[in-house]
């Protein structure tokens, strides 16, 4: 196999491939990992086998407790032909951690996934067919446009500050590892996707660094707007700025 030595080499030779033909991206994790049938013992490992909170349904702690499963799905990715594979962090944030009180993790499950993902890419990249490493950021389990108290409408579970910080940690740990793309995915809450995007900006900032980003709304019904009431167009305006890939 050849690898390339550089993100930017590797997005260079991805470039030129895009203007030739459609990119592959993989398909849903979640969904592959449901075929494990996976119980309550397969997501503690040894490591939390005495963590107080149930964790079942914590997709995201598996890069630690089983990565074999976790690469495997990969792999098979791979194998299918996808070009760019995304790391299994969609809920890898303080804020959707919490609910396992896991918050600690955060920046550590990004990491460990972003490797998993590249490990995964450098044993089936060639010279003339490179693999990418899409980081996933998902919308938490949280909105900032909508009150999830019909009795209060003003009411908010986060603050736009809040959400800041938490994607400031999972953009971190994704870079860390070693991908080559951030997305933020499964927009709903057009809010929430800015404070990604905001935090993603500083990150870059700060660490002088240019990483392609990717952006992947969700419309939820005929109504053709999202969950918080844009259309297309209203999101991709509200969205536009950050230049994304």
């Amino acid at each position: 196999m050849t690898h390339f030595p550089s993100r930017q080499d590797r997005l260079a030779k991805i470039e030129a491939i895009a203007l030739d033909r459609i990119l592959i991206l993989d398909g849903a994790m979640g969904t592959m990992i449901q075929t494990f049938k996976l119980e309550e013992e397969d997501y503690r490992g040894t490591r939390f086998a005495d963590h107080a909170h149930p964790l079942k349904g914590n997709n995201d702690l598996l890069v630690l407790t089983k990565p074999d499963i976790i690469y495997g799905i990969h792999e098979a990715f791979l194998k299918a032909g996808a070009d760019l594979i995304s790391t299994n962090s969609f809920n890898a944030t303080t804020i959707s951690q919490a609910d396992y009180a896991l918050e600690p993790l955060a920046y550590e499950l990004n990491l460990e996934a972003a490797k998993l993902a590249r490990q995964a890419c450098l044993a089936y990249e060639t010279a003339d067919a490179p693999k990418a490493v899409v980081g996933s950021i998902g919308p938490t389990n949280k909105t900032l446009s909508l009150s999830p108290d019909v009795n209060d409408p003003s009411y908010r579970a986060a603050s736009f500050d809040e959400m800041v910080v938490a994607y400031r940690e999972q953009t971190l740990g994704l870079l860390d590892g070693g991908v080559d793309f951030l997305m933020v995915e499964t927009i709903f809450d057009t809010l929430v996707a800015k404070a990604a995007l905001y935090a993603i900006s500083e990150v870059l900032e700060e660490r002088g660094e240019d990483v392609p980003i990717m952006i992947s709304g969700t419309i939820t019904d005929r109504s053709g707007r999202t969950l918080s009431g844009q259309t297309v167009e209203a999101f991709w305006n509200a969205v536009r700025h950050v230049n994304p890939w």
